[in-house]
């Protein structure tokens, strides 16, 4: 059963190479689960919501691949600044929080330059989304 996402969730980009923590922002009323603030699937934007996930390893990244070319085709790590073109999904279907869906664990979101982020650990062990 999935569980619901909240302040301090771990998560983390399959092209990162450092995990980093979930900030949810309130859009109305704070809604809190487990003690701490819930997540909504619009809880996707970079710097505010997703803080970056330390270097990028994907070529697909422009600062990566420009470095990759200079060092001639040696994969070369840049910083990680993620840009999320779309909201979080599937989210909770029978669960809002601040009209919409709520994060579940089992959420996932997609950054443009090709990474998955994925929750890693929820924030809490004890709310379900039913």
């Amino acid at each position: 059963m999935a569980q619901i996402v909240c302040m301090g969730a771990t998560i983390m980009c399959s092209f990162g190479v450092a995990p980093s923590s979930l900030t949810p922002i309130p859009k109305g009323r704070p809604v809190r689960t487990g003690g701490q603030m819930a997540a909504t699937i619009q809880d996707n934007i970079p710097m505010a919501n997703i803080p970056p996930f330390g270097m990028c390893i994907t070529p697909n990244n422009p600062p990566g691949a420009a470095a990759t070319a200079a060092a001639l085709g040696v994969l070369t790590p840049q910083p990680c600044i993620p840009v999320i073109p779309a909201p979080w999904a599937p989210g909770a279907p029978t669960v809002a929080v601040d009209g919409a869906p709520a994060l579940t664990n089992t959420s996932q979101c997609a950054c443009a330059w090709g990474g998955v982020i994925t929750v890693t650990v929820p924030g809490q062990e004890t709310v379900n989304a039913a």
